[in-house]
């Protein structure tokens, strides 16, 4: 294959972004601004090149120096976060970011794993591949969602693929494949419309079509189970069945009253009522960024010119992650930590990705989130009592009628591969579990 070194001088400073030969070092070396291209001597469409992430010093003394330089705004004029999120806990994060908050060591835990790029339907895609001792293991791509990137799915990595050293059983063996969605992290950024879920899903049967896979399973949450539910409506060959954490269950005319801000619809069972107004909340309340990104996602300058500005965007996802960070940088101790949070804003923050992400939005703008979609093939669900929603078994049944796993977890959030580790590891090995008989010959 053709070897190449790619310097990519982002908004943020020069990235080193390193794609290696298996023949030895990278030879050839080019500047560009702010995009991932294919070197004069390209490699052939479908190669796969292993990859590597180096900022370097200049971005990251660059990052300080902006976070230093904030200028803040006036404090919020209520004691809670109803109006957004609240300048002590900003102001804490900024400190953390620039006296205490280390970017090499995330980045010492990625280029330890294997990474590889490949270009689909004209895009490089980015992804982690980390193949089982076990055998027969089952394969699994997983997707993440915003704001977030891999770093959202490192926790779960060892549990899936070495399900011996925590706890596992041989027979609940991954080989685990996580890719970079388009625009975000080290995939390429779209330069014309289209890249929407069905599009990324059916780039997802490609990779794991040309990684060897001929059965295989998806899951994920946010952005990720939109795609994962996408790629369970198109059901491509070999493509058993999905999991998902943050399943699109609620009937079309629940999902609309919801939207509108209707009271509570009649006739709901107790599990229904909960899942219905907390989405009402979401909708009225919850997403702000989510209309903003999906009408009009260029105007977001501020948060590409400020890492504070992006934290702040980033933080303010939903109102029960929003919590748990706020205490995080209170000091006490939860799912995530400090540098959790950190790195997964300075991976988007290094590779100038915040717009090019914001556009999914957009690119999926009205077509339905949290819905029932159709999909009919095998589908796994966890329910974490503080998703934006809990699941109601009703619901989940007639929106999958080959549900084969349905489960309430007792803690956790939207963001469960990162928040709960354990708990997700332990539904996907039971989730999966009766498909494995039909797995057969993997790679």
């Amino acid at each position: 294959m053709t070897t190449g070194k790619f310097l990519i001088t982002a908004a943020a400073g020069a990235c080193s972004l390193v794609l290696l030969g298996a023949a030895g070092p990278a030879l050839k070396e080019t500047t560009m601004t702010s995009t991932l291209t294919q070197s004069p001597q390209a490699p052939a469409s479908d190669a796969i090149r292993p990859f590597q992430f180096h900022a370097s010093d200049e971005a990251l003394a660059d990052l300080r120096r902006r976070i230093a330089a904030t200028q803040w705004p006036d404090k919020e004029t209520v004691a809670d976060a109803t109006q957004g999120v609240q300048l002590a806990t900003m102001q804490k994060l900024a400190r953390y970011w620039v006296t205490g908050y280390d970017w090499r060591k995330v980045e010492a835990r990625l280029n330890a794993l294997p990474q590889f790029i490949t270009q689909i339907d004209g895009l490089d895609i980015h992804f982690i591949h980390v193949r089982s001792k076990h055998k027969n293991a089952m394969p699994m791509i997983i997707t993440h969602g915003w704001p977030g990137s891999i770093v959202e799915q490192m926790k779960v990595i060892g549990p899936l693929t070495d399900p011996t050293a925590y706890g596992g059983r041989a027979e609940d063996a991954f080989d685990v494949v996580i890719p970079s969605m388009p625009g975000y992290g080290f995939s390429g950024k779209p330069t014309t419309t289209g890249w929407g879920p069905p599009r990324i899903a059916r780039a997802w049967a490609v990779l794991m079509n040309r990684l060897g896979y001929t059965r295989y399973v998806a899951q994920g949450g946010d952005w990720g189970a939109v795609v994962t539910e996408q790629m369970g409506l198109q059901a491509p060959p070999g493509l058993l069945g999905i999991h998902v954490n943050m399943p699109g269950i609620f009937p079309a005319e629940i999902d609309g009253a919801a939207f509108s801000g209707a009271p509570t619809p009649s006739g709901l069972s107790d599990d229904e009522k909960v899942a219905y107004e907390r989405l009402r909340f979401v909708y009225q309340k919850g997403i702000a960024y989510g209309f903003q990104m999906g009408l009009r996602p260029q105007t977001l300058y501020g948060i590409a010119d400020s890492p504070v500005g992006l934290a702040a965007y980033f933080l303010d996802h939903d109102a029960r992650s929003y919590e748990l960070i706020a205490r995080v940088f209170d000091g006490q101790s939860e799912g995530l930590t400090r540098d959790d949070i950190l790195d997964n804003i300075t991976i988007t923050w290094l590779t100038n990705t915040a717009l090019s992400g914001a556009r999914l939005y957009w690119e999926y703008w009205g077509k339905g989130y949290f819905n029932s979609k159709g999909v009919s093939i095998p589908v796994a669900v966890s329910v974490f009592p503080d998703e934006l929603y809990p699941a109601p078994r009703s619901w989940t049944e007639r929106a999958f009628p080959k549900l084969i796993y349905y489960n309430k977890l007792p803690k956790g959030g939207h963001f469960a591969a990162w928040e709960q580790p354990q708990l997700l590891t332990e539904d996907l090995r039971a989730g999966f579990r009766s498909l494995r008989s039909t797995q057969g010959a993997t790679h």
